[in-house]
């Protein structure tokens, strides 16, 4: 199963590690669901997971992005024509729309249009249903 994952979730997981989106950086470290990325993407990760104010371990944050290299996939993303509250999270939608994602993860469901092809849905919905059962 293929999913582009918001930044806010990966905050949010390492912040809590008890939560659902902690349980969606499981899946991917237990290689459950496949994480497409792209550069920019990468870029954004490393800029707020390295952010003084989380206090995260750098060596946890560049294991978690050599990881999602490694063991994701690479997108090259074709842009798309839609208006974006927030233009920071375009990327996340071309790569979700470009490389076939099946569900783009996000807190901030507001900000992102219906997906074309995939479904965006919160850390608890991803979690509520048995889309793993498949994998």
């Amino acid at each position: 199963m293929k999913v582009v994952i918001d930044t806010n979730v990966l905050v949010s997981g390492l912040l809590s590690p008890s939560g659902m989106p902690a349980s969606i950086i499981n899946l991917v470290l237990n290689q459950k669901i496949k994480v497409l990325y792209d550069n920019r993407i990468i870029q954004e990760y490393q800029n707020v997971l390295e952010r003084p104010k989380f206090k995260f371990d750098k060596q946890v944050v560049a294991d978690l992005m050599e990881f999602i290299k490694q063991f994701g996939e690479f997108t090259l993303p074709t842009p798309v024509r839609i208006k974006f509250t927030d233009t920071g999270d375009i990327p996340f939608y071309e790569v979700a729309s470009s490389g076939g994602a099946d569900f783009l993860i996000t807190g901030n469901l507001k900000h992102f249009p219906k997906g074309n092809g995939f479904k965006v849905v919160s850390p608890s919905e991803f979690n509520s249903t048995d889309k793993l059962g498949a994998c």
